[in-house]
């Protein structure tokens, strides 16, 4: 069996420059069947000529099929036609034929004149080196075809043995991992990773193949993705095979690639409708609701607990109206200080304040202008400053602080809130005649809990998002998982769904592609410790006052709900239904900073 650079190159180019063909002969037989590889030549003219057996299996076209044809006609994506015109090779090619993954070497025939007369293809499945390792301490021609393959392919390829050495490595591998080959053969496959754990001793422990392991290794601590696949040969365990790729790069120019979209596309709503999973009667209603109200100019009013999709109805809403080619500036009325939120709404003139911008500075209102601003939380809008928008939204002008002359603004209202604004009005905090003002059109979101039978779609759609984020290829979810999930109230929404099936990914070992209910967090735990039953269990022991006891079940659940979040007080301040503001207000009060 010869590998790819290993037949005759002198008899193929006369097999090309011949006029006449003998498919019995033993050149041709030699050439077809003596080498593992898929290879397919053509003439001068770019007219097949030379098509072997492992390209009829490869391709799945036979021999007489292929023979007088161009290649381009018979083989999906070939560029032998290509590399007659330039006369230059074409080496290490990935492409994909029938659903499998290749690797083509490319490169034209010349006679002795440096004229080319032809060209030949010769294309490798990728998949078949894992079943060439299954025979690799079985036979020593196995072993040198292997090593001769696995020694010219880009991937990093590292071979350990039934005792757990490292027995093969690749010169790809000694580039990447920064290692000689010296330094890591009869070692331990724990020799060259710095963080993550042996994808050769996990794939050993459970005779499964693992998938997409992200690790980092060498001394340069370089990031990569891992495959394995034990080695099993006659039924008994006899190594495993491992295929690295380097992500550093391409994980850097993937966040410069975002980078540079999120420059390009700041202001633009990033989501639509087709986003919205809309199974139940109940969200059926909204998006019917949202897409009414979409293509007039009203202003909509969103509500709705936290986490359940109040942004994304926003974007979906914007997406479709009339102002879909302008902006979307969005703003959360509760993350920025009072002191500030009129001159971010309003704009500033020069001078207006102690360390104002020379210029002056637009608002957010005039960013806004011609298109849709999204005032999220509004509820969180102090009155001072709810006067002011009051006045905006009826004269259709604002006043920068610090200037005399109105600027006319042409600015739809999409408005949020997870609080009742009508309750609201009545203790004082919000203005009943910007309340009618911003409820014109009022859309309610249904909380996840009164929508269950979405659970199944969303956390589909969910683990596509979280598979990329985590490195990870989780298929699917049992049964008995969703009926966990059912039964969990989700004070959180949509939002602490997304969390606990990231947690359930992180519970997951590498060759786990389900989540079952053992991956799931104890969520009857979280429903006790958010609804405070606990707490309020045992204050019942105690002689402490109703104050008393209310103000340390809710310092508990401020500190629960920061530990749940890493510290992250905007994430805690959604889990507990509270303003940032508010948030800082509990820490401080007791003393929890």
């Amino acid at each position: 069996m010869q590998s790819m650079g290993e037949f005759d190159m002198a008899k193929v180019r006369s097999l090309i420059t011949k006029t006449e063909w003998n498919i019995s002969s033993r050149e041709m037989r030699d050439i077809l069947n003596s080498t593992h590889d898929a290879i397919v030549a053509v003439n001068e003219k770019g007219v097949i000529v030379l098509f072997n057996t492992a390209a009829e299996r490869l391709l799945g076209v036979s021999s007489w099929q292929a023979y007088g044809e161009y290649a381009q006609d018979i083989i999906p994506g070939s560029r032998l036609h290509c590399v007659l015109e330039s006369g230059m090779p074409e080496l290490n090619q990935r492409q994909e034929i029938g659903g499998t993954c290749i690797i083509t070497n490319r490169v034209p025939v010349k006679d002795e004149d440096n004229r080319t007369v032809g060209a030949v293809a010769v294309f490798r499945d990728m998949t078949e080196i894992s079943h060439l390792a299954e025979e690799i301490t079985c036979m020593k021609e196995v072993k040198e075809l292997l090593e001769s393959i696995i020694n010219t392919t880009q991937d990093v390829i590292s071979v350990v043995d039934d005792k757990g050495k490292i027995i093969m490595v690749n010169p790809a591998y000694t580039r990447l991992i920064g290692m000689r080959k010296e330094e890591v053969l009869g070692r331990p496959p724990t020799v060259d990773i710095r963080q993550g754990e042996s994808v050769h001793l996990e794939v050993m422990k459970t005779l499964e193949p693992v998938r997409g392991v992200p690790l980092r290794v060498g001394p340069a601590n370089r990031e990569v993705i891992i495959n394995a696949a034990p080695i099993i040969v006659n039924g008994r365990l006899r190594g495993s095979v491992a295929v690295a790729h380097d992500i550093s790069e391409i994980k850097h120019l993937t966040e410069e690639l975002a980078r540079v979209k999120s420059l390009m596309n700041q202001g633009q709503a990033r989501y639509t409708f087709e986003n919205i999973i809309a199974n139940s009667p109940l969200m059926q209603v909204v998006v019917e609701n949202a897409r009414r109200a979409a293509v007039t100019p009203a202003t909509v009013l969103l509500t709705g607990e936290s986490g359940t999709g109040k942004e994304l109805l926003a974007h979906a809403i914007h997406n479709i109206s009339q102002r879909k080619s302008r902006r979307l500036v969005r703003v959360n009325c509760a993350a920025i200080p009072e002191t500030l939120l009129e001159s971010e709404l309003f704009g500033y003139e020069a001078g207006a304040f102690s360390g104002a911008l020379k210029g002056g500075k637009k608002g957010l209102f005039e960013e806004a202008n011609g298109g849709t601003l999204f005032l999220d939380e509004i509820g969180e809008i102090p009155p001072p400053i709810q006067v002011k928008l009051l006045r905006v939204l009826q004269e259709r002008e604002i006043t920068r602080v610090g200037g005399v002359k109105p600027i006319n603004i042409d600015v739809r209202i999409i408005a949020a809130t997870n609080q009742n604004l009508e309750e609201s009005i009545k203790n004082g905090t919000f203005r009943e005649d910007l309340y009618y003002r911003i409820n014109v059109f009022p859309i309610t979101i249904p909380p996840l809990r009164h929508r269950v039978e979405e659970l199944p779609q969303l956390v589909r759609h969910m683990l596509t998002k979280l598979n990329r984020e985590y490195g990870r290829s989780v298929q699917g979810i049992t049964n008995d998982a969703i009926a966990i999930l059912s039964e969990y109230h989700w004070p959180g929404n949509v939002r602490e769904l997304e969390n606990v099936l990231g947690r359930a990914l992180i519970n997951m070992r590498f060759n786990e592609d389900t989540i079952m209910a053992n991956h799931l967090p104890l969520l009857n735990e979280m429903s006790r410790a958010n609804s405070g039953q606990e707490p309020l269990k045992n204050a019942a022991l105690s002689r402490r006052t109703l104050v008393e006891i209310v103000e340390d079940a809710e310092r508990r659940a401020v500190a629960l709900a920061l530990a749940e979040y890493d510290g992250n007080r905007a994430e805690a301040a959604m889990h507990l239904n509270i303003s940032l503001r508010g948030l800082y207000y509990k820490l401080e009060k007791y003393g929890l900073k």
